[in-house]
């Protein structure tokens, strides 16, 4: 394709890595939520902190320890040690990219619920009298502390053995027969990345610098997007030819948006068509985690809804085919967002819980959007592409009875990265937090089946079999049993 914005769409996708992180509004919540006190900054433009909150503060089931002095936060990694970690290399992932910034505090002020964003996943700290001594000690970066350290982060905090086997003891033994004092970097990457074999996992990886070259193991991508990355032209091709044809068969109506990130038309003068690629990234903002970002975000999401389903109800659309197809995650925020432009009414979403927190699951509650909204019937697209934040707006919509799943099994890689810092300044991130629907049901390694199978990208035409099944999902005439 010779479209400038394709290219340019393409590459940027390509080259986005957003880990999602999980919005939830107090609503009917059970306790601590409900107990709370006002969301404040910790620390405030001066540079510093609320004195409400200074001390020393451990989470409960993420192994984090925040000190909080007068000028200034520091924040440790703790589990069987306790340590704070090699941050030179700056920032390797979104999730690493950002810290706590605002706080709840709980009626007798010996406990706080931490966000790392507005409205992000609420983690729960405890007050300690003192910063444990251990975190004293001088951080030993050796081979064997941080082999230790990577694996006692995943027996601590991993939460899906149970579907990804082996258990964590026998990849452990794979590690530590791997490692010896004194061996280098090379070797010790090698080590570690044999523990993420057959992980089948895109939430749990291994991002460093080995030699001076930058290294990244990260397993669980589906079946589609390496046979697309393996195919001539690779995966940019790929999406330009979706792209092209989307827009060709929208013609006049098609309007591509959102830094290319979503596409919207009508189809026949009576389908919506409404297909969003990434949940975030629609400004080019690149002060991510602060409020300016998250409100321009927003305003631009909003925006584009607004006109969307202002056209869609101009037109008088008699459904709408929303895709999700090849939509790689992002912002729960927008995850969010997206179902309440399907909706009336309030509902439960998902809930989720952090394995060791020691917490009841947490409900995502979905609001109605203010803006334009179609509460007819929707046919939701998705794929083996589909995952993360795509996932989670896949799961809150099948709440909907107005929703109908159409296409390819979902990812099954639902849960927020939990980034934590090796000794070595490597970063693991993996999967800690387990996201259900209302009923308790967990998706994780499986995905969430679509009520009616069809091939949304068949190894054979890849690009036009996505158009065919957009067309399909089209022309269904109402929804079919679940398979649940």
């Amino acid at each position: 394709m010779s479209n400038p914005i394709i290219r340019t769409f393409a590459a940027s996708l390509l080259a986005a890595c957003w880990a999602h992180a999980s919005g939830a509004y107090a609503q009917d919540l059970p306790s601590p939520w409900t107990e709370a006190g006002p969301l404040s900054e910790i620390t405030a433009d001066t540079g510093e902190t609320d004195p409400a909150v200074r001390g020393i503060w451990q989470s409960r089931g993420y192994g984090r320890i925040v000190a909080i002095y007068a000028d200034g936060l520091t924040q440790y990694e703790v589990g069987a040690t306790c340590y704070r970690p090699d941050r030179a290399s700056g920032s390797l992932s979104a999730m690493d990219s950002v810290g706590y910034r605002y706080f709840r505090m709980l009626p007798d002020g010996d406990s706080a619920i931490f966000q790392l964003l507005r409205g992000d996943t609420n983690v729960v700290f405890d007050r300690l009298a003192d910063l444990p001594e251990s975190c004293r000690d001088e951080l030993d970066t050796g081979p064997e502390a941080v082999a230790e350290a990577f694996l006692d982060a995943f027996e601590r905090h991993y939460a899906f053995f149970d579907r990804r086997p082996p258990d964590h003891a026998a990849r452990a033994a794979r590690v530590r027969a791997l490692v010896t004092p004194g061996m280098n970097e090379a070797g010790l990457w090698d080590a570690l990345s044999s523990y993420m074999e057959g992980l089948s996992d895109s939430h749990t990886k291994l991002i460093g610098e080995v030699d001076g070259e930058r290294r990244r193991v990260q397993d669980g991508q589906g079946v589609t997007l390496p046979r697309e990355r393996a195919a001539e032209g690779g995966e940019r091709a790929w999406l330009n030819g979706l792209i092209g044809e989307a827009t060709a068969a929208l013609g006049d109506t098609a309007h591509h948006t959102g830094r290319d990130r979503i596409l919207w038309g009508v189809i026949d003068g009576r389908i919506g068509y409404l297909q969003i690629f990434q949940m975030g990234g629609f400004t080019d903002r690149e002060d991510f985690g602060s409020d300016d970002w998250a409100e321009a975000e927003l305003a631009e999401f909003d925006r584009i809804m607004d006109e969307a389903f202002a056209a869609f109800g101009r037109a008088g659309v008699e459904r709408v085919v929303l895709d999700l197809s090849n939509n790689r995650g992002g912002w729960d925020r927008i995850a969010k967002a997206i179902p309440g432009r399907f909706t009336d009414r309030s509902y439960t979403g998902f809930t989720t819980v952090s394995r060791g927190s020691g917490l009841a699951p947490f409900p995502h509650v979905i609001e109605p959007a203010d803006g334009p909204r179609f509460t007819g019937p929707v046919a939701l697209l998705t794929s083996d592409v589909t995952v993360s934040g795509g996932e989670l707006a896949t799961l809150a919509l099948r709440q909907n009875p107005n929703v109908t799943q159409v296409g390819a099994t979902t990812r099954g890689s639902f849960s927020t990265p939990l980034a934590k810092r090796l000794p070595n300044g490597w970063l693991l991130e993996l999967s800690n937090e387990v996201f259900a629907a209302p009923d308790g049901k967990v998706y994780e390694e499986h995905g969430l089946d679509p009520r009616v199978a069809v091939d949304v990208y068949p190894a054979d035409a890849p690009v036009e079999g996505h158009w065919r099944a957009v067309m399909y999902a089209a022309t269904l005439d109402r929804a079919v049993s679940d398979p649940d």
